[in-house]
C-alpha cells in the first residue's frame, strides 16, 4: 500500500496522504505531535503564555499532582477566557477547559477525528495505557491524513458508544465497502477494512459489557485474559455479515478458584455473545463461541489441547483444529495470545498431523470438471447451477497454504501474508506465488461483488455466484484461478502424505 507525502505543514513535520483502507487502520500515536506543554494548576495564565510563545505551541495540557492531565489551554482559550480579561497571576486551573476531552495513543485515528468533527475541537490530548500525556493531535493534521472525501466514510462508521451506535457502524460498514468497489478498491484490502471495523466492534462490545458487570456487581475480571477471533476474521478476510467465532485464553490460575473464575468469565461470555448478535454478529451455528467451555481456557489448558489435537489427528480433532488456527487478538493486551500462537507454531509442523490434516480438507475440492467447465451446485433450491466461491474456491486455497504455513513455522494468519512468507522462503516460487495470490485476490472480488449486489437488491447474502453474470473475461480468469489452487493442492498432497496422484 503506497503512502504519498504531502507539502510539509506549519510544524515543519510531513503529513501523509494514506490510501482510502490505510486511514481506518492508522493509530493515533502514529500520527499525533510532539508532547505539549504542560503545566501545572497553579501556574499563572501569564506563564502559560510564556511558555506557549517560548515553545511555537498553540495548547498548554494541565496536570495534577499526580501528573495526570485535567484539562487544557488553547489558543482560544487565551483570546476568550485570559487576555483583558484576568489578572496574570490568575491560576491556570481557573481559566482551562474542563472536563479534558483526551484520546488514547492506541485508539484508531478516525475515532480521534470523529470524537474531534462532534465535539469541535481542534487540538485533543493523547494519553498512554497510565494516562500520562505523549503528545498532542491536531484536527488539521489529522486531516490531512484523512483525505477530505473520507470524512464522511468516517463519520458513518463510528457512532455512540452503545449497542445501538454500534449496530449503525455495522450497517454503515456494508455501505462504506460498496463505495470503496466502485472507486476499484481490491476486494482484498475491503475484506481487511470490514475485518478491522469488525475487530473494533468486537473490542467496543466487550469493553461496554465490561463496564456494565462493575455496575452490576460482578467487578473487575478476576485474571488477565485475551479475546480471540477465528476463522475468516481471524485471517482478515471477512465478507459481508460473518457469524461469530469466538473464544477466551485466560491467564493461569490455582484449581481452588476455578468455580469463581470461571463463573465470572462465563457471565462476561454470555453479555459479549448476546450483545454481538444483537450488533449483528448472528450467532456461531457450530457453537464456536465463548460461551462454550471447549473456547473458553487458561493459557495452559490451551496449549495442553493444542498438543492434544496434534498428537490425535482424529476427524472431528481435525475440523476443531481447522478453525482455531487462524485466531487472531481483538481485546487484551496480546501477551497471552502470543504465547498460544508460538506454541501452535512450534506444535503443528509435525508431518502426521499435516498429513490427516489435508485429508480432511480433501473435501474442498475446487468447483472444476475434467475439461475445464465451471462445476454448478446440482442441489435443488435457490442455488442450483450456481458456482460456491466459498466452499469450492477460496477454502481450497486457504486450507493448502495454512498447511505449508505450518509447516514452516509462518504466524502470519491471512492467506496473502502466508503466501508472501512461504515466497520469501523459497518454498514458492515466483509464478506459483503470483498465480496463487492472483487467485485469490480475483475470487474474492468476485464473491464480494456478488454480495454487494445482493444486498443492494434486498437478498439474502450468501457464496454462490451465477456464472452467466460473470463476462468471459471474469469466467476464464476463474477457470485460471481454480487451475492454479487445484495444481498446488496436488504438490501439498504429494509432499505431505507422498502421494502424487
Amino acid at each position: 500500500m503506497v503512502l504519498h507525502d504531502l507539502d510539509r505543514g506549519e510544524t515543519g513535520k510531513i503529513c501523509k496522504m494514506v490510501s482510502q483502507i490505510e486511514i481506518f487502520r492508522c493509530l493515533v500515536k502514529d500520527y499525533m505531535g510532539a508532547a505539549p506543554v504542560r503545566v501545572s494548576l497553579e501556574t499563572t495564565c501569564h506563564e502559560v503564555v510564556r511558555l506557549l510563545e517560548q515553545h511555537a505551541a498553540s495548547s498548554a495540557v494541565v496536570e495534577n499532582e499526580e501528573s495526570h492531565a485535567v484539562g487544557i489551554i488553547t489558543e482560544q482559550d487565551i483570546c476568550r477566557r485570559v487576555a483583558f480579561r484576568v489578572e496574570p497571576t490568575t491560576p491556570a486551573k481557573n481559566a482551562m477547559s474542563s472536563p479534558l476531552k483526551a484520546v488514547r495513543d492506541s485508539d484508531y485515528l478516525f475515532h480521534a477525528l470523529a470524537s474531534m468533527r462532534r465535539s469541535k475541537l481542534r487540538h485533543m490530548p493523547v494519553l498512554d495505557s497510565s494516562r500520562k500525556v505523549v503528545g498532542v493531535l491536531h484536527q488539521h493534521e489529522a486531516l490531512a491524513v484523512a483525505a477530505s472525501q473520507m470524512v464522511r466514510q468516517i463519520e458513518r462508521l463510528t457512532h455512540v458508544e452503545n449497542l445501538s451506535g454500534m449496530k449503525n457502524t455495522k450497517q454503515a460498514q456494508v455501505e462504506v465497502a460498496s463505495e470503496l468497489f466502485i472507486d476499484s478498491v481490491p476486494a482484498a484490502e475491503i475484506q481487511v477494512l470490514i475485518t478491522h471495523i469488525n475487530n473494533d466492534l468486537y473490542k467496543r462490545v466487550i469493553d461496554l459489557c465490561l463496564r456494565e458487570m462493575c455496575t452490576d456487581g460482578f467487578g473487575t475480571p478476576p485474571v488477565a485474559f485475551d479475546v480471540i477471533v477465528m476463522g475468516s476474521g481471524g485471517r482478515g478476510e471477512s465478507f459481508l455479515h460473518p457469524d461469530q467465532d469466538n473464544g477466551f485464553i485466560l491467564a493461569d490460575y490455582p484449581d481452588s478458584e476455578h468455580d469463581q473464575i470461571d463463573l465470572w468469565f462465563i457471565e462476561l461470555a454470555g453479555r459479549m455473545t448476546e450483545a454481538l448478535n444483537e450488533v449483528g454478529f448472528e450467532f456461531c451455528p457450530g457453537y464456536v463461541m465463548a460461551t462454550n467451555p471447549l473456547w473458553r481456557k487458561t493459557i495452559s489448558q490451551w496449549c495442553k489441547q493444542v498438543s492434544g489435537w496434534v498428537g490425535k489427528g482424529s476427524g472431528t480433532v481435525l475440523r476443531l483444529a481447522d478453525i482455531f488456527f487462524d485466531f487472531v487478538c481483538v481485546h487484551g493486551d496480546g501477551f497471552l495470545s502470543q504465547q498460544l500462537r508460538d506454541h501452535v507454531a512450534a506444535t503443528a509442523k509435525r508431518p502426521y498431523f499435516l498429513r490427516e490434516m489435508f485429508k480432511v480438507d480433501e473435501e474442498h475440492g475446487v468447483a472444476l470438471g475434467l475439461f475445464g467447465h465451471l462445476q454448478r451446485d446440482p442441489l435443488p433450491g435457490p442455488n442450483h447451477g450456481k458456482v460456491n466461491l466459498k466452499l469450492t474456491g477460496t477454502l481450497p486455497l486457504v486450507g493448502a497454504v495454512r498447511l505449508f504455513a505450518l509447516r514452516e513455522g509462518v504466524t502470519g494468519t491471512s492467506t496473502l501474508t502466508r503466501l508472501d512468507s512461504l515466497h520469501r522462503a523459497g518454498i514458492l516460487h515466483d509464478d506459483e506465488h503470483d498465480y496463487l495470490c492472483g487467485a485469490f485476490r480475483h475470487i474474492t472480488d468476485l464473491l464480494l461483488r456478488q454480495q454487494l449486489s445482493d444486498y443492494q437488491a434486498g437478498k439474502s447474502l450468501g457464496n454462490h455466484v451465477p456464472p452467466e453474470a460473470l463476462s468471459k473475461r471474469d469466467k476464464d480468469m476463474l477457470v485460471d484461478s481454480f487451475k492454479a489452487i487445484r495444481k498446488f493442492r496436488s504438490r501439498v498432497r504429494a509432499e505431505l502424505s507422498g502421494e502424487i496422484f
